[in-house]
């Protein structure tokens, strides 16, 4: 099963997927379609998996390209296939090649992806808590404009990530976001636990693109902690597995 974004699917010569965890050859906890090159996963069912997801958004294998993410601010440009080198430590990719789609993956954390259509400049972006709190929002804005993006005409698509119901937190997690924000307050609400707070990631990712300038977004709405369809971290530790899935999201221009 793929997810895609209203807004994304009316643009022209772009292709994207949110993939859910449908559709693979994975087995156990990774069933089925684990896009995950840092899991356990045994490594040939996953490059099936990424090969199968590839061939939806209309390009080769090696031209579904990812980072390995670190949850940073870091974005690096994209201008082909990383043809067997080491890929590159950062948390979102922009890029004007077409035919190359960028990817990102996710077990709670939220997928961003991005196109301004005018400029035909596409970014995707992995932003957890931490990401977000420390800019790689507004990093990939900027690597975008470097390539001829205007923010004001970027349109962004977030995808499934942990919602504000499933997302419990601790005391020094919110004093962290009110030490660099006070405003950043509004995105708590008391949890049932004595002590802790539900965190409105969703919320805290929409406002930082809003801030940096990007108004056309598009929010999926799913919450991958409590939808079965979705791999989650979080929900992989309450059930003490060994490991968890990961989730693809990826955006490519098609060839004009």
């Amino acid at each position: 099963m793929t997810l895609g974004s209203s807004l994304l699917s009316a643009i022209p010569g772009l292709r994207h997927a949110f993939f859910s965890r449908e559709g693979g050859v994975s087995d156990g906890l990774y069933a089925s379609l684990n896009g995950g090159l840092g899991s356990n996963d045994d490594p040939a069912k996953v490059t099936e998996n990424r090969r199968r997801m590839a061939e939806q958004l209309g390009v080769p294998l090696a031209h579904l390209v990812s980072v390995h993410q670190v949850h940073s601010p870091d974005v690096v440009v994209a201008t082909g296939p990383w043809n067997g080198s080491p890929r590159p430590k950062a948390d979102a990719l922009v890029t004007r090649i077409e035919g190359l789609a960028l990817s990102v993956t996710t077990a709670d954390c939220g997928p961003i992806l991005f196109v301004d259509p005018n400029a035909r400049v596409i970014g995707a972006a992995h932003a957890g808590w931490k990401g977000a709190l420390t800019g790689v929002l507004e990093s990939t804005i900027e690597a975008m404009e470097k390539l001829g993006a205007a923010r004001g005409g970027i349109v962004a698509a977030i995808g499934p990530l942990i919602r504000q119901d499933s997302y419990e937190v601790g005391r020094e997690f919110v004093e962290r976001f009110i030490e660099a924000d006070a405003e950043h307050g509004m995105f708590f609400v008391p949890g049932e636990r004595d002590g802790h707070a539900m965190f409105d990631l969703a919320g805290f990712i929409r406002m930082r693109l809003e801030n940096a300038g990007v108004l056309m977004i598009d929010d999926l709405g799913i919450d991958t902690y409590a939808d079965e369809r979705f791999f989650s971290y979080r929900r992989s530790v309450h059930r003490k597995e060994a490991d968890y899935g990961r989730l693809v999201h990826a955006i490519a221009l098609a060839p004009e």
